[in-house]
């Protein structure tokens, strides 16, 4: 494993980097990337999270994952624009299609980060590290943003090394190199030492990655169990798994909640929310080409008592529709009458889409699937606002409501260490 050659590479702000250059290309004359700005939540309503912030917006300490209406608080003049998860993919899968280009062994790990191995390349590519310049100079010529590339001869070391300096780098950190590029960085920087990971190395004295790495393995393992072996030999830059190929990602799952700015009191309004989450959900599950088998739905009085409610669907579909009349049914049979302030559907248990069989006791809903296709082409053409439902009209409910979240499950970089 030791003479293994890794790389990781790592798109820098991907949404905002991806929406900047999709704008440009489309007649805008304003980077995003160089005011200060964030992708996520209604930028209308406010309401949401931030996905990704520029590197201008982070001198206003606008963290990812906080609330739109928060980072607005912060910074009257940022721009907020709504996430297009279609573009993404289509970003994402280009530059993926580029490094195929360079190593059969291409990984996936998220949407905006692959591992490839480079090991038995030198026949054709002589010095890792000039052909990474390459890659990283292709990508930016030809798809537009702009990506960090970690070298290292295991997975973890070069996902560590992506992470130093950014944007638009290239950095190493081989065995040898671990003391002076690692070690010093505070024990937050290493790769699955999340704030509570960290909150009790540090009330241990262990406040840097060097720190874990030369503590006692029992003790770490103490009070940090299984996880603290993990970290502890990650520290250290201990990793054997190897990068697999994956061409296609796999989803667990695509949810989107809101919250109504007033009172839910009646049936046919919430059923009009949840129409306007559908919306957005199924249109997602066309774009990654899957069908959902699981349907659920979520809410929170006005009270702040929350609950959830699911079915299993007997064949997997994608439709708004039936969607929307599942959801609409978990509702009823959750609801209490009490004022509504929250609403959430998701779906999972997803399979492909290019084979859909149909149960003799259901609904065909094909013609309704050729509809949502067509109108899915128009609202990619034209924009998401290009055609709604009726329905909404005049209702003070809007049709495209919350933000469309995946869990998206990539192999996680464990192994037996």
């Amino acid at each position: 494993m030791g003479n293994r050659i890794i790389f990781h590479i790592d798109v820098n702000s991907a949404y905002l980097s991806w929406e900047a250059v999709h704008r440009i290309q489309h007649g805008e004359t304003l980077d995003l990337r160089t005011v200060p700005s964030v992708v996520g939540g209604d930028p209308e309503t406010r309401h949401g999270i931030v996905l990704t912030k520029s590197i201008p917006a982070k001198k206003y300490n606008i963290q990812t994952g906080e609330t739109i209406y928060s980072a607005k608080a912060k910074c009257p003049e940022l721009i907020i624009v709504p996430p297009n998860y279609g573009l993404y993919m289509q970003c994402s899968r280009a530059f993926g299609d580029i490094l195929r280009e360079y190593s059969p062994l291409v990984e996936q790990y998220s949407i905006d980060e692959y591992f490839m191995d480079f090991t038995n390349m030198g026949r054709l590519y002589t010095d890792p590290v000039e052909t990474a310049y390459k890659i990283k100079d292709r990508i930016k010529e030809e798809l537009g943003f702009t990506v960090n590339i970690g070298i290292s001869t295991n997975k973890i070391l070069a996902k560590m090394a992506s992470e130093l300096k950014k944007p638009d780098k290239v950095h190493t950190i081989f065995p040898y190199e671990i003391a002076d590029k690692m070690w010093c960085l505070p024990i937050e920087e290493l790769f699955m030492v999340g704030r509570a990971t960290a909150k009790k190395l540090r009330s241990r004295a262990i406040n840097t990655i060097g720190a874990l790495a030369h503590a006692d393995l029992k003790m770490i393992r103490l009070f940090l169990k299984s996880h603290g072996v993990l970290v502890w030999n990650y520290a250290n830059g201990n990793d054997i798994s190897a990068v697999r190929e994956n061409r296609r990602t796999m989803i667990k799952g695509i949810g989107n909640s809101t919250t109504i700015p007033f009172d839910v009191e009646d049936a046919t309004t919430a059923h009009l929310v949840l129409l306007s989450l559908t919306e957005t959900v199924a249109s997602r599950l066309r774009q990654t080409e899957y069908c959902a088998r699981l349907v659920s739905v979520s809410l929170r009085t006005n009270e702040f008592y929350s609950c959830s409610h699911q079915r299993k669907i007997a064949s997997a579909i994608d439709c708004t529709n039936a969607i929307h009349e599942v959801a609409c049914e978990l509702f009823d049979e959750l609801w209490k009458g009490e004022p509504v302030r929250h609403l959430g559907v998701r779906v999972s248990e997803l399979c492909r889409n290019d084979f859909m069989q149909l149960s003799l006791f259901e609904k065909d809903y094909e013609k309704q699937r050729v509809v949502d296709r067509t109108i899915d082409s128009i609202r990619e053409r034209f924009g998401p606002d290009a055609v709604f439902r009726s329905s909404f009209l005049n209702s003070g409910v809007r049709f495209r409501s919350g933000g469309t979240v995946d869990d998206e499950e990539y192999p996680m970089m464990s192994s037996i260490l």
